[in-house]
Order: structure tokens, then C-alpha cells, then sequence
């Protein structure tokens, strides 16, 4: 193994949502997805620690894949990453509502507001506003400081009663899928 365990899952996590062959940069989110696997996704509402575990068990599945031997305990024990969370998200999303998680995933991106962020635009960023951006975004989701109907979080949601900062990923996910339907 020549490339660091890091920059290998890396890669292996971008071609679940993103075909790695692609080089126009009009079309890659390397740099946003880089960003987004740098963040450690925090919880503070009860059970979103499940949501960390569907994460974390990508690594499982990439050592597996890779067909990896004697990987340190401590890094598959390492915090959830907003990359690996957005991708658990996805797979639920598609068991819960069908549809493929490489979609669903590209949809939670949109419902944030950075599909636009392509490596075209983060390359003609010089004072760093997208990096900026996109830190604001992720902070807003992680520390619930979106609006009480989800807008602006990962479920936005047009009829609620419950405010969605307070409610588990899993409730809100559940409740997005049902109000979609």
C-alpha cells in the first residue's frame, strides 16, 4: 500500500457518491467532500450516535474491500466524519425511500445548499469564501442551528409540528421520507 490508509479511504468514500474518473473540474467535488471528511460530525441530541455508527461502519466495509490486514484499531475508532455521516444518511434514505444512495447523497448536499460547489469554483476561490461557506454550513447542521422546520439543516420539511433542531437525525430523516411521499 503506497498512498496512507487516510487518502485511500478517501477515495474509496468519493466513489460511492462520485465517479473518481472524471477529471472536468466543472463536474468533481473533491475539494467540497475533502472538507466535509475533515469535519467531525458532533451529536447532541440522543440516539444520533446510531447515525455515527452507520458511519463508522464504512470503514469496516472499506477494509474489507480493500482487502486490508492489521489496520490500528484507534483509526477505525476515530470520530464520524460529515462525509461518512452524509453517506449513512444515504443508504438509510434509499432503503427507506428507495432510490440509489449516491442520489440521496447528492440530494442532502442540495438541501445544505453546496451541490454548486464544484472544483471549478473552489479553484477560482482565492480569499477562501466557499471553504468559509461551507464551515458555516456544516457547524449549522452539527450544532442544530437551523430553523425549527429543518430548512437549512439536512431535512427541511413544509409541515411540522415538532421542532427538528430537538428531534434525532432518524425522526427527521422518517419524517422527510414521509412528507416526500
Amino acid at each position: 500500500m503506497d498512498e496512507p490508509l487516510d487518502e485511500l479511504y478517501f477515495k474509496w468514500l468519493y466513489s460511492q457518491v462520485g465517479d473518481p474518473r472524471i477529471k472536468n473540474p466543472n463536474r468533481t467535488y473533491w475539494k467540497l467532500l475533502l472538507q466535509l471528511y475533515k469535519k467531525e460530525f458532533i451529536w447532541f441530541v440522543a440516539n444520533d450516535d446510531n447515525r455515527i455508527a452507520d458511519g463508522t461502519d464504512l470503514r469496516y466495509e472499506f477494509v474489507d474491500a480493500a482487502g486490508l490486514q492489521d489496520v490500528d484499531d484507534a483509526w477505525i475508532r476515530m470520530g464520524c466524519s460529515m462525509f461518512e455521516l452524509l453517506i449513512g444518511l444515504s443508504r438509510r434514505l434509499a432503503f427507506e425511500a428507495e432510490g440509489e444512495p449516491r442520489d440521496w447523497f447528492w440530494h442532502l448536499v442540495e438541501n445544505l445548499g453546496l451541490i454548486l460547489i464544484t472544483d471549478s469554483r473552489m479553484n477560482k476561490d482565492y480569499a477562501g469564501s466557499y471553504a468559509e461557506l461551507i464551515d458555516l454550513v456544516l457547524d449549522r447542521v452539527i450544532y442544530r442551528n437551523y430553523n425549527p422546520d429543518g430548512s437549512g439543516g439536512l431535512f427541511p420539511l413544509q409541515h411540522t409540528e415538532k421542532d427538528q433542531r430537538k428531534v434525532e437525525l432518524w425522526y427527521q430523516l422518517s419524517e422527510y421520507v414521509l412528507e416526500r411521499s
